[in-house]
């Protein structure tokens, strides 16, 4: 099964049920009065972190989410069915952003958040009644459910990162310190994806991810590794794998630093040791470990020299980082709410966009005198006349509000108490 860290998903949430417009009918009560009831709230899209879930293979399969829609409401004040939420499993570390930015970092098992919200349902007419219209013979329509393009992308979440250039000996050595078989071949590049290994004792057991091989340039997307260096800012701590056999150890290491700080600062100032692989293809160990620094370690994954030390400094040093690290929270962002309306130009007329705005218009009879002449004052009350004068609209233009087209007419009689003319 191919590992996939980024997928394109289109989501979509139920839309809210429509209100009841029923009348209460009763032998011998011809005027029972107004008993709808309220529609269901449409369903949300939300993504939750599963342990089950390793990577966006799932998701990429199936790009499309929908939720549920809400229920209708009835007479006899019956109030619809709430649409069910949509919940799709993500791995943990995933990112969630749509077309205006971030929208959820998710880490820790549980951790959730609301992709698409689902649509709230209509208010019945019983609802609706009030002492100025105690027989509304309207309902309002449900609202449609948010509907979005979102990038999800996966960053692995481990205790300790294998950082190194392609063939330093990074996978032979997961494979030696964990249960974890990762492709191993002597070539450039054979890690094509972020192999995950669990090592360590019963009690102190901790996680280890094998990175594929970063080249010089990485952090300006050169080779195969920079798609991976976001995998390793969920690292806690990193070791800095070297092949001492190269032709120039201490300018491996370099170039490995190097990269990591351009991509962030922070990666360099990140817990780390430096491990020397294939000690067995080198004659003077010691004088290559030294030009690496005072504490690096020699390796070698094929006699088994040194593993057993670096078994116990990653152990320290995992502990000591996950005791450093607060507690992982979901991170949602919350946005600003959005303008009330807005108004631009259609054709050879005016759209008028807006929730609440588009939301009296569905639940206006306009065959209701009374209703229509309601909607009106609302809509001047709120704005609508004055936009649309101030984006240049004339007289007669035709203004569209939801599904309805109205004229414009600004220069209405004042005892008709009218901005624009529905039709």
């Amino acid at each position: 099964m191919t590992f996939v860290d980024e997928a394109l998903v289109y989501v979509k949430a139920g839309r809210g049920g429509n209100g009841s417009a029923s009348m209460h009918s009763e032998p011998y009560k011809p005027h029972g009065g107004p008993d709808g009831g309220n529609g269901g709230a449409g369903g949300s899209v939300v993504f939750e972190v599963s342990r089950g879930v390793h990577d966006l293979s799932w998701i990429a399969d199936h790009p499309h989410q929908r939720a549920l829609h809400g229920v209708a409401g009835r007479s006899a004040k019956r109030d619809g069915a709430t649409g069910k939420d949509l919940i799709v499993p993500v791995p943990d570390g995933t990112v969630v952003s749509d077309d205006d930015g971030l929208i959820a970092d998710l880490v820790g098992e549980g951790s959730r958040a609301i992709v698409a919200q689902g649509g709230r349902g209509g208010r019945g007419n019983a609802a609706l009644a009030s002492a100025r219209n105690r027989v509304p013979r309207t309902a309002e329509p449900g609202e449609d459910g948010e509907e979005k393009r979102l990038r999800v992308e996966l960053r692995t979440v481990a205790d300790v990162g294998l950082v190194g250039l392609p063939n330093a000996g990074k996978s032979t050595m997961l494979s030696r310190l964990s249960a974890a078989r990762p492709k191993i071949a002597n070539y450039p590049f054979t890690t094509l994806t972020p192999n995950l290994g669990v090592t360590g004792g019963d009690g102190d057991r901790f996680v280890v991810a094998d990175i594929p091989g970063l080249v010089e340039g990485a952090h300006e997307g050169r080779g195969l590794g920079h798609r991976f260096l976001r995998h390793i800012m969920r690292c806690r701590a990193l070791v800095m794998v070297v092949d001492l056999s190269s032709d120039d150890p201490p300018a491996d290491l370099a170039t490995l630093r190097g990269e990591l700080s351009a991509y962030d600062r922070e990666l360099g100032l990140r817990r780390s040791i430096v491990v020397g692989t294939k000690a067995d293809l080198v004659d003077d160990v010691r004088a290559a470990i030294r030009a690496l620094g005072d504490d690096a370690l020699p390796v070698s994954a094929v006699t088994g020299e040194g593993l057993d030390e670096l078994l116990s400094h990653l152990g320290a040093m995992s502990k000591v980082a996950e005791a450093a690290e607060p507690e992982p929270t979901p991170f949602v962002v919350l946005r600003p709410g959005r303008p009330r309306f807005t108004v631009a130009r259609e054709g050879a007329g005016w759209r008028v966009r807006g929730r609440n705005v588009e939301q009296w218009v569905l639940g206006t009879d306009t065959d209701d005198e009374v209703q229509l002449v309601r909607l009106q004052k609302r809509l001047v009350r709120e704005g609508i006349e004055r936009r649309l004068a101030e984006l240049g609209a004339n007289r007669g233009d035709e203004v569209t509000i939801g599904d309805r087209v109205f004229e414009f007419i600004p220069d209405a009689p004042a005892e008709e108490d009218r901005a624009v003319d529905g039709r």
